[in-house]
């Protein structure tokens, strides 16, 4: 007897069919903890709930996803109401979602709220501990999987954006358990052998459990304590890990991280050439501007006649000399023709004057005789002439 196969098709769609005909597969109410939680651009929103032992895919469609109260996230554990059935194209089974309500926080979300608060206490997420990445780096240090797009993503990033940097890959355990201590022994051998300029911590996306090692104290105090500058690049872009809170740098992805770190040489010398050309323009206008000054200098009179100013002066000064000399000169002769009226007043109020006209001066013991009453007979005068001076006697 021959034995027909059916298509994978058709054996999805008879489990498929099964599993509708359970009715109490129709509206089942489920609870757990949301993981790998994504927000669809289109409204759709897709996560993982799982429990301590097991997990199942779930979906909810954008219109009974705008009726949610809240935002899902990872971590959150919750209660769903919806209907089991399978997708044919995967051959997987998921609870297709209607509605959701919180139903507390879980352990591993909890935990890191609580590590979070005390590192962000003690000071390890201040903005005034943040080292600065170094302009150009010579060395990239990075930790992450030996394996996976993350390294290719960083080394092509890198090398396009600078061929001469050297990255030095040291692999670690992404996840898992032990990671943590793993990545923040990296981190301090790092360090202590000065293998790099800067190090990124790298991983893909993921859940919160797959990122956790990222969110271990051990980790946090590596970065913190690290000498060298750290770039985190951990998960996708909406997620945070405590590694991007310490880090000196976050960056939303790998290949991001990788450009944070290195320049692009290309715009690095289209820059030293717009500096060199804003110096040579600088220059020139400096050059400029002194041959116009030296110009100036060279038609100026200083420069042209630098003697003048000093006959001006020679000038100036045999003025003033003369002017002095003519000043002196007309003083003596008013001095002098002042003089001469005053001798002339003189000679003319002299008694000797009025001797050489005839007349004498007597005098007795030295007084002059002004009335007879003032001789007596026989009384010894003086009797002086203009050419000399004689004795009497009164008779």
């Amino acid at each position: 007897m021959e034995i027909t196969p059916i298509t994978i098709t058709e054996l999805n769609k008879y489990i498929k069919d099964k599993v509708a005909e359970d009715e109490f597969l129709q509206n089942v109410y489920v609870k757990g903890e949301i993981s790998n939680f994504k927000n669809h651009y289109t409204g759709h929103m897709y996560f993982t709930l799982k429990d301590e032992n097991s997990l199942i895919k779930c979906i909810m469609f954008k219109g009974y996803a705008e009726r949610l109260k809240f935002m899902p996230r990872d971590g959150m554990k919750v209660v769903v109401f919806g209907t089991v059935s399978v997708f044919e194209r995967d051959g997987v089974y998921q609870i297709y979602c209607k509605a959701m309500k919180e139903d507390g926080i879980g352990d591993l979300y909890t935990a890191y709220n609580e590590l979070k608060q005390k590192l962000e206490k003690e000071g390890l997420f201040d903005q005034k501990y943040k080292k600065k990445i170094p302009f150009l780096p010579k060395r990239i240090g990075v930790l992450t999987s030996k394996t996976g797009a993350v390294i290719r993503d960083i080394i092509n990033v890198s090398t396009r954006r600078n061929p001469n940097v050297y990255i030095r890959l040291l692999p670690v355990p992404v996840q898992g358990e032990g990671a943590g201590e793993k990545i923040a022994d990296a981190i301090k051998l790092m360090n202590e052998k000065d293998l790099a300029d800067v190090i990124i911590v790298a991983r893909g996306g993921g859940s919160l459990e797959d990122l956790w090692p990222f969110n271990e104290e051990v980790v946090a105090r590596a970065i913190f304590e690290s000498r060298i500058p750290v770039i985190s690049a951990v998960g996708h872009e909406t997620d945070f890990t405590i590694a991007d809170f310490v880090a000196d740098l976050r960056a939303p992805t790998p290949s991001a991280a990788a450009e944070l770190a290195v320049p692009e040489i290309s715009k690095v010398e289209e820059m030293i050439r717009n500096y060199q050309n804003r110096y040579r323009l600088a220059l020139k206008k400096n050059i400029d501007y002194m041959k116009l000054r030296y110009e100036k200098c060279m038609q100026s009179k200083a420069y042209k006649e630098p003697t003048q100013r000093i006959n001006e002066s020679y000038i100036t000064i045999d003025n003033l000399i003369k002017n002095m000399i003519n000043n002196m000169n007309n003083k003596m002769v008013i001095a002098r023709t002042k003089f001469i009226n005053n001798v002339s007043k003189l000679d003319a109020l002299s008694p000797l004057k009025t001797l050489s006209r005839g007349y004498s001066i007597a005098s007795k013991e030295n007084k002059i005789v002004k009335s007879v009453k003032d001789l007596n007979t026989g009384d010894k005068i003086s009797i002086r002439f203009s050419d000399g001076e004689k004795q009497a006697e009164v008779i």
